[in-house]
């Protein structure tokens, strides 16, 4: 037993006298970062989950992308001036309406060649953004499209109305409480939002066919809200190629005689407490993965449909 608690103790000494060490290790190139420098003349920005405004928390848990931190990160990329091209790497289902919008404009608004690879989603918003660039790019089988505006809320008036809870509704105007949750929703303010909603759409349709330069009807034919496979958006005229990054380097070679490319890549600075939860959340993944290994070695690999 002695031993063994000698032996223990040898090993906390040695985590701790290396842990701190390997920490400072990890942390030290990251603190000295000053983020996108001009060591490269292709930018790379990526547009990665939901899209909203302030890239606040989502539903479901899934990741968000802020459109004031993307249409900076459009901004610096074109003050550099050792950045020729910008490529936006898309992986996004869509989100706000008005974040879409933002970033959209920013993307018109350079002056430098703008390009689009959607890798596996570059549906409803994160489809008008590509759109906005001057080529598209789109993995063969990555969803796209998806041209339609959807808005809806959870009524709890039945619910209410069972557990004996009433809504006391107090108001200036007719519809002031309109699409609340605790009462149902009326025709009349139904036809109200539907018709936002319709507005929403028709500019989302006139975006579209000014930024593909394809006849309004027949982005209105396609504006269904169903998306596409990158072959559909392909045949339909939604994207110019299908491919991936490289493909987007050959078409910058090709279309502007970029021979050497070199990327920067515009990310969002990592704070300090994040960058430590990563280090050791990590390091715990790391501890554990000899034992999932096995587990998963004995059970066999399975299939996932995603």
């Amino acid at each position: 037993m002695k031993k063994r608690d000698r032996k223990r103790d040898t090993v906390k000494i040695i985590l701790y006298t290396l842990g701190p060490i390997i920490i400072l290790f990890l942390l030290i190139p990251i603190l000295f970062d000053d983020g996108p420098s001009s060591k490269g003349n292709v930018a790379i920005i990526p547009i990665e989950g939901v899209i909203t405004t302030d890239g606040g928390a989502s539903t479901l848990g899934q990741t968000t992308v802020s459109s004031s931190q993307i249409t900076e990160f459009l901004a610096d990329a074109e003050r550099d001036s050792h950045i020729q091209a910008i490529i936006l790497e898309i992986n996004s289902p869509g989100g706000s309406a008005v974040a879409s919008d933002e970033i959209a404009s920013a993307v018109k608004k350079s002056t430098k060649p703008t390009v689009a690879v959607i890798r596996e989603a570059g549906a409803s918003g994160g489809y008008w953004i590509a759109s906005s660039t001057d080529y598209i790019i789109a993995n063969r089988m990555s969803i796209t499209g998806s041209i339609g505006v959807i808005s809806s809320y959870l009524e709890f008036s039945g619910m209410m109305e069972d557990y004996g809870v009433g809504y006391e509704r107090l108001v200036s105007g007719p519809f002031k409480d309109l699409g609340t949750p605790f009462k149902s929703l009326q025709p009349t303010e139904k036809n109200i939002l539907q018709n936002k909603i319709q507005f929403i759409h028709e500019f989302f349709v006139d975006e579209v066919s000014e930024n593909r330069n394809i006849p309004r009807e027949e982005i209105a034919r396609l504006a269904t809200g169903e998306f596409y496979l990158g072959v559909e958006a392909l045949n339909l005229g939604l994207i110019d190629q299908l491919g991936d990054l490289s493909t987007a380097e050959q078409y910058l070679r090709t279309k502007y005689g970029l021979q050497e490319i070199s990327y920067v890549t515009y990310q969002p600075p990592t704070g300090l407490l994040d960058l430590l939860t990563s280090v050791f959340s990590s390091f715990s993944f790391h501890i554990g993965e000899g034992f999932a290994s096995q587990l998963k070695e004995e059970a066999g690999q399975g299939i996932m449909l995603i």
